[in-house]
């Protein structure tokens, strides 16, 4: 969603950094740079306006002037007040109630339904025991989605069909909360193509009625500047406790992201990343000001690691692989658990240094080798996935029409894999004798 941006900014930056010494002229030109990038993502302009006037008064001063590396000064500089501007992380406030209600909001069309979904999913990982309420009455098949994804993640869902009152539906799904013991209530409110009073009234009556000690306006950011206006008009109404921005994987300019929270001063608590229930993150500022200046986001890839890959298993994967009895079924299994956190690009995006890389090649080509690849082992025989050596020509032609590759595909795999087996003998054998033994030739 930042490529643009991040790619403007990082260009200013790069001539910054080149230069030993910076003047006043410099730093001007290099602001006048940074105000066109961010008013061409979307910005809002007041926002604007008081970003490069924070950076240009740090900039010209002596922490700058002074500096040995003055260049890396105004990145830092320019990094700390997108931060500032980004706002303190927002965390949701549960408190002591039980249950604890959270009542969604937004525009239709903006993911409110799938994001109580993903909310739900989220929460039931910290322990919670979340109820989903289907309290959209008229959208067309609202109720049977919110239903459908309830199945979906084993989570259930509070409905009394389209003919209810939203206000009731709400009250009575607190009632069925207490007496089933969920902890956490999530109701999908009623979208609207735009905002109307009706809509108003509706969801400030919900509030009245079932005293939500969270409510979340959930906001579409290829939306641009509307979504600004759209947060406002919200918080004016309903006083909202935090935002939610969805679609942040999509090609949006990212404007919104940046100017919500100093314009609305609301907190930005969490991020949609992508259409799976589990793509859901917690708003960091830090992370976010990282990705945007091309300086990664190594902790968001942790977490992403431990939330997806199956720590047990990927221990016993890396044993038996020093061990030298890792097989293909290892290496499909493990192949498996990195594609559930994401497309290759937007995990090396995550890595310092990594970012340009990720823009500059084609990954295309590599996660098609990916999926060639996951196809040729799927379509082995647990036998010959466990003892490769027994996959002659027969077998090659058989594995190569079932997966829909070439005889030369499945050769080019076996060739791989067996190099990488004996790396790992050989590894294996230098452990003893320190690793300049194994690489003394080279």
């Amino acid at each position: 969603m930042f490529e643009t941006l991040g790619n403007r900014l990082q260009s200013v930056f790069d001539g910054l950094q080149r230069r030993g010494k910076l003047t006043e002229a410099d730093v001007d030109k290099a602001m006048r740079e940074v105000r066109l990038a961010l008013l061409e993502a979307d910005v809002n302009f007041k926002v604007v306006k008081n970003f490069v006037n924070r950076v240009r008064e740090r900039a010209v001063g002596q922490e700058v002037m002074r500096s040995l590396t003055p260049g890396q000064q105004v990145v830092k500089i320019v990094h700390e007040e997108l931060i500032r501007t980004l706002g303190e992380p927002g965390r949701l406030n549960l408190g002591l109630q039980s249950p604890a209600v959270i009542m969604l909001v937004g525009l239709q069309g903006a993911g409110k339904t799938t994001m109580a979904a993903k909310l739900a999913l989220h929460l039931r990982k910290q322990g919670r025991r979340p109820l989903l309420v289907a309290a959209d009455v008229y959208r067309p098949a609202a109720v049977d989605q919110l239903q459908t994804l309830g199945r979906q993640i084993d989570i259930p869902v509070y409905s009394e069909g389209t003919a209810a009152s939203p206000v009731d539906i709400s009250a009575n799904a607190v009632k069925h909360a207490i007496s089933t013991g969920a902890t956490t209530v999530i109701l999908d409110t009623a979208g609207r193509l735009n905002i109307d009073e009706m809509m108003m009234d509706e969801i400030k009556a919900i509030k009245a009625r079932v005293n939500p000690i969270e409510t979340l306006l959930v906001a579409d950011a290829m939306t641009g500047q509307e979504a600004v206006r759209v947060a406002s008009d919200f918080h004016e109404a309903v006083q909202l406790t935090g935002l939610i921005m969805t679609k942040i994987d999509g090609d949006a300019r990212g404007g919104a992201a940046i100017s919500m929270r100093e314009v609305t001063g609301v907190p930005i608590k969490f991020l949609g990343t992508g259409e799976k229930l589990s793509d859901i993150e917690v708003f960091h500022p830090d992370r976010l000001a990282n990705r945007i200046l091309g300086m990664g986001d190594v902790l968001t890839l942790i977490e992403k690691a431990q939330a997806e890959i199956d720590q047990e298993e990927a221990q016993r994967a890396g044993e038996r692989l020093l061990e030298g009895k890792f097989d293909l079924e290892d290496f499909l299994k493990q192949m498996q658990q990195i594609k559930k956190m994401g497309p290759i690009g937007q995990l090396l995006e995550m890595v310092p240094g990594m970012n340009k890389m990720a823009k500059d090649v084609d990954l295309s080509q590599a996660q098609q080798e990916l999926k060639r690849i996951e196809a040729i082992i799927q379509s082995m025989t647990p036998e010959e996935r466990r003892n490769p050596k027994i996959i002659k020509a027969s077998r090659k032609k058989r594995i190569a029409a079932g997966s829909g590759t070439t005889v030369q595909d499945v050769n080019a795999l076996l060739r791989q894999f067996r190099e990488m087996q004996r790396l790992m003998k050989q590894l294996k054998r230098g452990r003893g004798r320190g690793l300049g033994s194994l690489f003394g030739r080279f």
